[in-house]
Parts: C-alpha cells; sequence; structure tokens
C-alpha cells in the first residue's frame, strides 16, 4: 500500500488528478514479487484496453504522462530507499 500512496502523491504533483486503484484477477509477473512479500505495484504500462483480444490497443496519447507518472515514481524511490 506505501508503493500505491507514493505514485498517489506523485500523481497529483505531476497533474494526472488522482490515481485510482482496483484489485482484479489474472496473471501478472508482479503476482511473484508479491507472493514472497515484496512491495509491488503492478499497472504502471500503457493505458488501453482489449488485453490478449483481436481489438487489443494502447491510446498513444497516454504515454508521455504513464512515463512521467513512472520516471518520477523511480526517482522518488531512489531518492528515498
Amino acid at each position: 500500500m506505501v508503493l500505491f500512496e507514493i505514485a498517489r502523491r506523485i500523481g497529483r504533483e505531476i497533474g494526472l488528478g488522482e490515481l485510482t486503484g482496483a484489485s482484479v484477477g489474472g496473471a501478472s509477473d508482479g503476482n511473484f514479487a508479491a507472493a514472497v512479500g515484496a512491495p509491488t505495484l503492478d499497472g504502471l504500462g500503457c493505458v488501453g484496453d482489449g488485453a490478449h483480444a483481436d481489438d487489443e490497443h494502447i491510446r498513444v496519447s497516454s504515454l508521455p504522462e504513464r512515463t512521467a507518472l513512472l520516471a518520477a515514481l523511480l526517482e522518488s524511490l531512489l531518492a528515498n530507499p
């Protein structure tokens, strides 16, 4: 939960508004990290729809904001280990 709160703060600071969370089923490499107790934040990739379907797509217009969020999150975590 700590990682998500950091991401939420950064989202607000860089003008993305309030980030929301969700718990969903499915498979992710994050499951392996979380299973051994490592702090895990998933879902930082592209915004899109239709995962693994014929109509799968990403919103290219969202790439700059997602990149900014990830870069700021990494910078914050590296500065405050």
